[in-house]
C-alpha cells in the first residue's frame, strides 16, 4: 500500500492540482472528498498538474461519510488542523495512513475535528503566520510520512 492524502472539499484547483503532482512524485493516492470549488478539467488543475495528472492514483467520494464507508477497518487516518496541539512529526504515520487536510477556507468540518481529535496534528508555525498553504501543508506531511515508513 502507500500513502494517501484526502482533501476535503478543496477549494482552489492550483492547490490540488499541486498535491495531485506531489503525490505522483512518491506514489501517493490523491482522495477527493465533496463539493469541490472547480471541475477536474478545468485547464488550472490541468496546468498544475502539468501532465503527471493522468499518472494520478485519484479516488472521489460524494461526503466524508462515503470516503469513511471505503476505509478498512483500522486504516489509519491522520487528521491535519492549525487548530491542533500534537505536531506532525509525532504523528504514528504506516505505509498506507490517510493524511486528511480541510479546504483552504474553512479547513476541516467541526465533525472530523470532533471524530479524529485524538489523530488531529499540526504543522508548527511562526505566530506571524494564520496557516500554511494546502498544497505546501499536503507536501510537508506527506514526506513526512515518507521519512517515517521508508526503509534506510
Amino acid at each position: 500500500m502507500s500513502l494517501n492524502v484526502v482533501l476535503y472539499e478543496p477549494e482552489i484547483p492550483w492547490n490540488t492540482g499541486n498535491i495531485g503532482r506531489t503525490c505522483v512524485g512518491v506514489g501517493a493516492a490523491l482522495h477527493l472528498v465533496g463539493k469541490l470549488g472547480f471541475s477536474l478539467s478545468q485547464r488550472q488543475i490541468r496546468r498544475s498538474g502539468l501532465d503527471y495528472w493522468p499518472k494520478l492514483k485519484l479516488f472521489q467520494y460524494k461526503d466524508l461519510a462515503a470516503f469513511e464507508a471505503s476505509l478498512t477497518t483500522g486504516a489509519g487516518v491522520l487528521a491535519f488542523s492549525a487548530q491542533a496541539e500534537k505536531v506532525f512529526w509525532d504523528a504514528p504515520y504506516m505505509k498506507d495512513s490517510y493524511l486528511l487536510f480541510g479546504s483552504e477556507s474553512r479547513g476541516l468540518p467541526e465533525s472530523a475535528l470532533k471524530k479524529y481529535g485524538d489523530r488531529l496534528y499540526r504543522i508548527p508555525i511562526s505566530e506571524e503566520v494564520r496557516s500554511l498553504n494546502l498544497s505546501t501543508a499536503a507536501a510537508i506531511a506527506l514526506y513526512e510520512g515518507v521519512r517515517q515508513t521508508s526503509s534506510p
